[in-house]
C-alpha cells in the first residue's frame, strides 16, 4: 500500500508541475498536443479539445508536449500562430517558469495547511541553564517558557535556536514563569559549531538546554501564511546550499539520492501520521521546483537561460550549439539520475 501511495504522490507532484506549463501555455494560445503523467507507452488516453491526456506506463515523471516544442529535438520548429516556436521570449519564459512556480505554490499551500492543522514539536521550555555560560547570569531558569527572542515570537525549540543564531548583538528574551511574563537580556557567547553540512561555523550560544517536552504547535490563518512562506524559503535555500556544497566538494556525491530514496522516505513518513507525510510532500515539491530551475539544458532552467541569452544579446543561439548543449544536458541529467539510483542500491546493500 505504501508503494502505491508513494507512486500516487509522485504522480500528483508531476501532474501539478505540468499543470503549470499547461495552463500558462493555454493562456498564451499555445496548442498542447499531449499532457501525460508518466513516460513510455501510454496505457490510458483520451483526446479532448485537440489535446491527448494520457497515463503512461512509467509513473516516475510526466510531460506536456507543446506544438512547436520537443525536448527530444531542440531544433523543432513550427511557424503556426498557435505554436510555442512563434511566441516571444517573455511568453516562452513564462511557460517554462510556470512548472517550477506551481511546485513552490503547492509546497506553500501544504505548509499553510500544516500550520493550521498543527504538528508535534519540541516546546521552547528551558530544561536547564549551563554554568559559566551567558544564560547563567540572566533571569532564565529551569521550566521557563520562552515566548520571544528580540521581539520575534517563537513556538518551538527549533525556532528559538534559530532566533538565537540569527541575533546580532545583545539578545532580549521574553519568557513566562508560573503565569507571569518576564524578560531578560543576554550577551551571547560566540563559539565554534558545525552546520548541517558538517562545516565549522561560528555561532551564538547562551547556554540553555531543552526540557524536551513535546506539544502540538498550530497557527491561525495569517500566521500560517508567514510560517508557510518561511518554510518554503528555508527549504529552497537548504536545497540550493546543498547543491553548492556538493559542487565545491564539501558534501560527497554519495549523498545524492534517487527515486528509491524518495519512495523510502514516503514510506517512513506515512507511518508517522498525515502531518509528517504532508511536510515531506511539500519538501519534495520544493525539490522539484528548485531542481527544474537549474541551468541544465534538458530542464526548464536551461531553456529559460537560452531564452534570456537570446533576449539580451538579440541574436539566436546557433543550431549546432543548441543541439550539442541539449545533448550534454540530457547526458548530465541521466548521469545524475543513474548516480542517485546507484547510491540508493548501495545503501540498501550496505544495510
Amino acid at each position: 500500500m505504501w508503494l502505491i501511495l508513494a507512486l500516487l504522490i509522485l504522480s500528483f507532484l508531476v501532474f501539478f508541475h505540468e499543470l503549470g506549463h499547461f495552463l500558462v501555455a493555454k493562456i498564451f494560445g499555445v496548442h498542447v498536443e499531449v499532457f501525460s503523467i508518466g513516460f513510455g507507452k501510454k496505457i490510458l488516453s483520451k483526446t479532448y479539445g485537440g489535446t491527448q491526456y494520457a497515463i503512461s506506463i512509467i509513473p516516475l515523471g510526466g510531460y506536456v508536449k507543446l506544438k512547436g516544442q520537443d525536448d527530444a529535438n531542440p531544433l523543432a520548429f513550427n511557424g503556426d500562430k498557435n505554436s510555442y516556436s512563434t511566441k516571444n521570449h517573455f511568453q516562452k519564459i513564462s511557460i517554462l517558469l510556470a512548472g517550477p512556480v506551481f511546485n513552490f505554490v503547492l509546497a506553500f499551500l501544504i505548509y499553510v495547511s500544516v500550520g493550521i492543522l498543527g504538528q508535534k514539536a519540541i516546546l521552547p521550555i528551558v530544561g536547564g541553564v549551563q554554568p559559566n555560560m551567558p544564560a547563567a547570569k540572566s533571569l532564565l531558569n529551569e521550566n521557563d517558557f520562552i515566548l520571544s527572542v528580540n521581539d520575534k515570537k517563537v513556538k518551538t525549540w527549533q525556532e528559538l535556536n534559530q532566533a538565537i543564531m540569527d541575533a546580532k548583538g545583545n539578545i532580549h528574551i521574553v519568557f513566562q514563569r508560573n503565569g507571569k511574563i518576564m524578560d531578560t537580556k543576554i550577551v551571547p557567547k560566540i563559539m565554534e559549531s558545525k552546520n548541517i553540512f558538517g562545516e565549522k561555523i561560528q555561532r551564538n550560544f547562551i547556554g540553555i538546554v531543552s526540557k524536551g517536552e513535546i506539544g502540538i504547535i498550530s497557527y491561525d490563518f495569517f500566521d500560517s501564511i508567514v510560517y508557510a512562506y518561511h518554510q518554503t524559503f528555508q527549504a529552497s535555500k537548504m536545497i540550493l546550499e546543498g547543491i553548492e556544497k556538493m559542487i565545491s566538494g564539501i558534501v560527497s556525491v554519495s549523498e545524492v539520492g534517487g527515486v528509491i530514496s524518495i519512495l523510502s522516505f514516503i514510506s517512513q513518513a506515512s507511518q508517522n501520521g498525515m502531518v509528517t507525510l504532508l511536510i515531506l510532500v511539500a519538501l519534495i515539491s520544493v525539490n522539484l521546483g528548485v531542481l527544474n530551475l537549474l541551468p541544465i539544458p534538458a530542464l526548464d532552467g536551461g531553456q529559460i537561460l537560452f531564452n534570456l541569452y537570446e533576449l539580451f544579446t538579440r541574436r539566436k543561439i546557433s543550431e549546432n550549439s543548441l543541439y550539442y548543449l541539449t545533448i550534454f544536458g540530457w547526458i548530465l541529467l541521466i548521469g545524475l539520475m543513474g548516480l542517485g539510483i546507484y547510491n540508493d542500491i548501495h545503501r540498501l546493500v550496505m544495510q
